[in-house]
């Protein structure tokens, strides 16, 4: 199962890529702003159960969701590129085992404990 979830967050890395594209950016923004998402972690340095509310709104599909119908309802394409960068962000978390943080540590989410096979 690990396997196939990993193959399926592959392939919206890939769809975000390709919308990307489609927009009016040089090549360059899609991998400087690819790990700016991970500025959420910044609630951390005051405790974990902040730090996992702010990680997680910065990592959650609900919050790309909305933000991807505002940019594409309102025709602005650097919201558009924030949708993309945040659905290709969360993509590869997930891809590297990543998920949405628990309350109690950083290393426990909902995919797994990070650093533990």
């Amino acid at each position: 199962m690990k396997t196939l979830l990993k193959l399926e967050e592959i392939g919206l890395f890939i769809v975000a890529l390709y919308v990307f594209s489609t927009l009016h950016f040089a090549w360059w923004w899609f991998p400087a702003l690819l790990l700016v998402p991970d500025v959420g972690m910044v609630g951390y340095a005051i405790n974990p159960k902040i730090g996992a509310f702010t990680y997680n709104v910065f990592h959650h599909r609900l919050v790309a969701s909305v933000v991807a119908v505002y940019a594409m309802a309102s025709g602005n394409q650097y919201w558009q590129l924030v949708a993309v960068i945040l659905f290709a962000h969360i993509s590869l978390d997930r891809m590297l085992g990543f998920g949405l943080k628990y309350t109690n540590a950083f290393k426990h989410t909902h995919l797994e404990n990070i650093g533990e096979a």
